[in-house]
């Protein structure tokens, strides 16, 4: 039986009767959750980093276990030397939002050849290493900048034209319109313009050595595609060009997906799915924030599976929890700012404003609450995000320990490393039988 446990340093005296019910409630999720690899064979501590054309679900959760957010590390955010050391330091495997492009089309070309340098520096430094680039959902008029290569047009089945990318045509109708700033606004995936231009930085980043795609808030971008069909045929074009041209003709895909999954026909599109954490704020215990099955939108014991793009078949499909970033609201530091906010910021943002102390305690907390609440989810570390609220006039979080290279360091390191030390949990081993020859 699974034990759900929940450390005391996060409960407050006010709060025991609902805590009871939480644990009740979570206890029968993690029951539930958990008999879905009863049966399997576990061989403590061991993970496996080898796949080629197909990954299984060990391989997988190996890298999923492993994971931290490294925000723009490729781009051009803190010191590459530094983070590579760091990253190798704490055994990192899977390197979330490391090539993390927002905006900025007009860049992109120069963008891409910094990338290519630095990735080759980190793979030089662990050939098993993961990186993962970012696709998201944010166009603006400056993609109309980059000129669309012959290939793009005929991997996609369109004409081929001699031209740049269209902006309009990637755009919703007014109606529908959702703008970021007065010129970016989020792409409808269902237009060809679109598929053109996710299609063109997709395989960019497969070329640049990169093996990982965060599609970013996939269900903002389908409302004219309910069923999905425009996205399968971009990700299955996306993953035939992998086929012949990635490292381990590979890649892995993933994107935010408040509905429980990015379903068609029934099967997952996504190789796995990511979410925010939902950390809710404990209101009187100044700056405390805990986790619960239920919160918000939070994704526990949400995610959706079946038959995967890989040829194996789950009930529910591995997924991330992050300490997301969004923005910071009209009263930092305060209780009831509203019930996305953390004490007034995002996740990440309230993470790095409380003690070294306590981001070590609460990294601990969370990692254990959401293997133990729902043995599909892993915690996604914090390497380096962008925050809205500066801490010391520092508006970038860095786990690293502080020195020449990243004097701005968080000094985080070595809880991260804790944690992935005393995890001795082996990924799940899928049963024969599940398997698509």
């Amino acid at each position: 039986m699974m034990i759900h446990r929940v450390s005391p340093f996060f409960v407050h005296p006010g709060s025991r009767v609902m805590l009871a019910l939480t644990v009740l409630f979570s206890l029968s999720l993690s029951r539930s959750l958990a008999a879905e690899t009863a049966a399997a064979p576990v061989s403590v501590g061991v993970r496996d980093y080898r796949f080629d054309r197909t990954i299984s679900r060990p391989v997988l959760e190996s890298y999923l276990s492993r994971s931290i957010s490294i925000e723009g590390m490729f781009n051009g955010h803190g010191n590459l030397d530094g983070n590579i050391r760091m990253l190798t330091s704490v055994g990192a495997k899977y390197l979330g939002r490391s090539l993390c492009l927002w905006g900025g089309e007009g860049d992109f070309l120069k963008n891409m050849a910094r990338a290519r340098t630095g990735a080759a520096r980190m793979l030089a430094a662990d050939p098993e290493a993961m990186l993962e680039a970012c696709v998201f959902e944010t166009v603006s008029p400056q993609v109309e900048q980059i000129p669309i290569p012959d290939w793009v047009f005929t991997d996609l089945g369109q004409p081929v034209e001699t031209r740049n990318f269209r902006f309009d045509g990637m755009t919703y109708p007014a109606g529908q319109r959702h703008n970021w700033t007065p010129t970016s606004t989020v792409p409808d995936a269902s237009r060809n313009e679109t598929q053109l231009w996710f299609y063109y930085q997709a395989a960019s980043y497969i070329d640049a050595g990169f093996e990982a795609i965060h599609f970013g808030q996939v269900e903002i971008m389908n409302k004219n595609d309910r069923e999905n069909a425009r996205w399968e045929y971009l990700l299955s074009r996306v993953r035939l060009y992998a086929s012949k041209h990635a490292r381990r003709h590979l890649v892995v895909c993933n994107g935010h997906v408040p509905s429980g999954g990015l379903m068609y026909q029934g099967r997952p599109l996504l190789d796995f799915h990511a979410f925010p954490l939902r950390v809710k704020e404990v209101t009187d215990k100044p700056q405390e924030g805990i986790l619960e099955v239920g919160y918000i939108d939070s994704f526990y014991g949400r995610s959706k599976g079946g038959l995967t793009v890989n040829g194996w078949t789950c009930e529910h499909l591995p997924y991330l929890v992050e300490l997301d970033n969004w923005g910071v609201s009209k009263t930092p530091g305060q209780a009831g700012s509203g019930r996305y906010w953390v004490w007034g910021y995002d996740e990440i943002t309230w993470f790095a404003h409380q003690s070294k102390a306590y981001r070590r305690d609460w990294l601990r907390y969370a990692w254990d609450w959401v293997r133990q609440t729902d043995p599909n989810g892993f915690l996604q570390m914090p390497g380096s995000r962008t925050m809205s609220s500066p801490v010391d006039r520092k508006y970038w979080y860095y786990a690293n320990r502080p020195s020449p290279a990243v004097p701005e360091g968080l000094d985080d390191e070595e809880a991260i490393r804790a944690v992935w030390a005393a995890d001795t949990t082996s990924p799940k081993t899928v049963k024969p039988e599940t398997s698509r020859p």
